[in-house]
């Protein structure tokens, strides 16, 4: 008898068990927060309430539950472990790999990848063929004007993670050369050091340059930051100082804009020094970076 009473609580236990974890599985799913991007170009963030393989219950901030279709759904970024600050969530840098040209520590991730444009004329792209090591290249197609000769380039980059607490590393290449001109190659060999997460960083970085068939005499010296300033924004600095017989530095301030489909807009100018300077001379920059690859990033199942 009494061994029939412990069978009854032992049931009566598993079957409380499993009546009680799709509530709680459920309270976990609400604590998440979530940006979904869906293929009409809407962005909307909130909780997941339910869903299915065809459709999503999602509670938004602004208009209450909507039901979006799987299909309709273009990517699922987690936002809980951003900051939010008068009701906007901060979403991610949507080109955290790099400055406005100079790449830092971090690495992307296996698939993902994003194409950049600087003043029409200037293309590249890089895409992660693992977590830890990208390729890409660009070309500035002068070629379209009556067959201008036409720079054109290659890159491979590795990225190390060395601590949790904020420390990556990076080592890469760039090489490439000058459609229509011979004997035009040209590159660089670098490694950088990271300091910080992908909102606020600081990079130093050693580089040589290759160029005209010689090696530079001294290496290039690579100084960077990034910090964020809103929901949408970040100040950018990018600076180089080469010594290969005189004295050149290059100096940039300026900042990126996260835009619809998490797309970056960066604006800053360029300022170069030389040695025997005599005149003040700013550069404008203007570029957008477009992330492509893992459409449902962090989707849940």
């Amino acid at each position: 008898m009494k061994t029939k009473i412990k069978f009854v609580q032992l049931y009566l236990f598993i079957a409380i068990l499993f009546l009680t974890l799709p509530s709680f599985a459920q309270t976990q799913t609400d604590s998440l927060v979530y940006n979904i991007e869906t293929t009409d170009g809407n962005s909307y963030q909130g909780k997941i309430i339910e869903q299915n393989d065809v459709e999503i219950i999602f509670q938004t901030n602004n208009v209450g539950n909507i039901t979006i279709l799987q299909a309709d759904i273009k990517k699922i970024q987690a936002i809980s472990n951003l900051k939010k600050k008068n009701g906007k969530y901060w979403l991610e840098n949507p080109q955290s790999t790099r400055y406005f040209f100079s790449p830092n520590g971090f690495g992307l991730k296996a698939g993902e990848g994003y194409y950049q444009n600087v003043w029409v004329m200037v293309n590249s792209f890089a895409v992660g063929v693992t977590d830890y090591i990208s390729l890409g290249g660009g070309i500035v197609p002068l070629f379209f004007f009556a067959g201008t000769p036409s720079p054109i380039w290659f890159t491979a980059k590795a990225s190390i993670p060395v601590s949790k607490k904020g420390l990556s590393l990076g080592v890469g290449a760039l090489g490439g050369t000058v459609i229509g001109e011979e004997h035009m190659g040209f590159g660089i060999l670098y490694g950088i050091t990271t300091i910080g997460n992908k909102n606020n960083n600081v990079s130093i970085g050693l580089g040589y340059g290759y160029a005209g068939g010689s090696w530079a005499q001294s290496p290039m010296v690579n100084v960077n930051f990034m910090f964020r300033t809103g929901p949408k924004g970040y100040i950018i600095s990018e600076n180089y100082y080469i010594n290969n017989g005189e004295t050149f530095i290059l100096f940039s301030i300026g900042g990126r804009t996260i835009v619809k489909n998490s797309a970056g807009i960066d604006y800053g100018l360029w300022i170069p020094f030389y040695g025997n300077m005599d005149s003040f001379v700013a550069i404008p920059w203007l570029g957008v970076s477009i992330p492509f690859g893992n459409k449902k990033k962090n989707k849940m199942k």
